[in-house]
């Protein structure tokens, strides 16, 4: 062969082999939002990187329960969506690690605070407002009145017409937990939660299930994030979306990268792509109407207005600890859940 024969060989075998290692890139992505916006994620960034992408979806209780129990030989890479709570327990843990993206300077300084009580291992991706929302043809059918706060759930009328999640799988939940804890004190909050207890009709395993099962009919009343109900009223369903007027709390949905990543390159590849505008910007194609944590992303003029709702000042570092996060739960189980309804 001749020498420009064998350079030619040495280029094709070297652009081989750089194919071959595009190809081999890889990502393991557990997703704690909704269905079609994980899908949207995952899919997403395999079109713009070439890295394939392996994608998980569960609530945020349940993604942070399979990351501690696979500490010891981690399998995911980058946990994106859910509430902010267990991602905070999760760096406090250990079960996260540091990371500054480049992209920080973009964001609201609401998502670099969620990074700061982290020491960097998550940061903020988007925000809203926990409510609840009503099916306003059942409610009428069953000659119920309209309720505007959080102690209306509490009245006898609604008995069978109330769902929440499991605080335990949701972090949608356990912030309803939290936020009854802050807005009417510990023992009053508490006393809040067994009273809706007895309204009950079903403990769901997802944050969002509650509402749209009363968008199909099956519920009346869910206790959701406002942006979950928004969603469904967009869809076409007769639900209305309420911020009670006690106040509320909120989340901060977060992102962190996975500690012992083996893929560690292709997570920070995700995690500065994720934060980009044009990327939080494609929520609008799922209607996913939370507010962007980066500040030139586009947000829907149907997104509640979270200046426009009483919110409390939610002690996100207090009740994302891992100690209080398990104690709350703990007491939810041995005090609220074992009760008759």
């Amino acid at each position: 062969m001749t020498r420009f024969g064998l350079m030619t060989a040495s280029v094709v075998f070297a652009a081989g082999l750089a194919t071959q290692a595009a190809a081999a890139e890889k990502l393991t992505f557990y997703c704690s939002a909704q269905e079609d916006w994980c899908q949207l994620m995952a899919r997403g960034f395999e079109e713009a990187t070439g890295i394939n992408v392996n994608m998980t979806r569960k609530s945020s209780g349940e993604t942070f329960a399979q990351v501690k129990a696979e500490s010891s030989n981690p399998k995911g890479d980058v946990w994106w969506g859910g509430t902010g709570d267990p991602h905070l327990q999760a760096a406090e843990e250990g079960l996260s690690e540091p990371y500054v993206s480049p992209m920080r300077g973009e964001l609201n300084d609401w998502a670099i605070r969620q990074a700061t009580a982290a020491n960097d291992k998550t940061i903020g991706i988007y925000s809203g407002a926990l409510g609840y929302g009503y099916n306003e043809e059942i409610l009428k059918a069953n000659n119920l009145p309209v309720p505007a706060c959080w102690k209306d759930l509490l009245k006898p009328e609604y008995k069978g017409h109330v769902q929440m999640a499991n605080p335990n799988s949701s972090g949608t939940a356990y912030t309803t937990l939290a936020t009854m804890v802050q807005l009417f004190g510990e023992d009053e909050g508490f006393e809040y939660m067994k009273a809706l207890h007895k309204n009950i009709n079903q403990y769901t395993k997802s944050g969002s299930a509650p509402i749209r099962a009363a968008a199909r009919g099956e519920n009346t009343i869910g206790i959701v994030f406002m942006h979950d109900a928004v969603a469904q009223t967009v869809a076409g369903f007769p639900i209305k979306t309420v911020a009670p007027c006690e106040g509320t709390g909120y989340e901060i949905g977060s992102m962190s990268i996975i500690a012992g990543a083996r893929n560690l390159d292709s997570a920070k590849k995700f995690y500065d792509w994720a934060l980009t505008a044009d990327i939080q910007s494609r929520a609008l194609e799922v209607n996913a109407f939370q507010v962007p944590s980066n500040k030139g992303a586009e947000t829907s003029p149907a997104a509640p207005d979270l200046l426009s709702i009483k919110l409390i000042d939610y002690d996100f570092a207090l009740y994302g600890s891992s100690d209080e996060r398990k104690r709350l739960l703990k007491k939810w189980d041995d005090e609220v859940s074992v009760l008759p309804q």
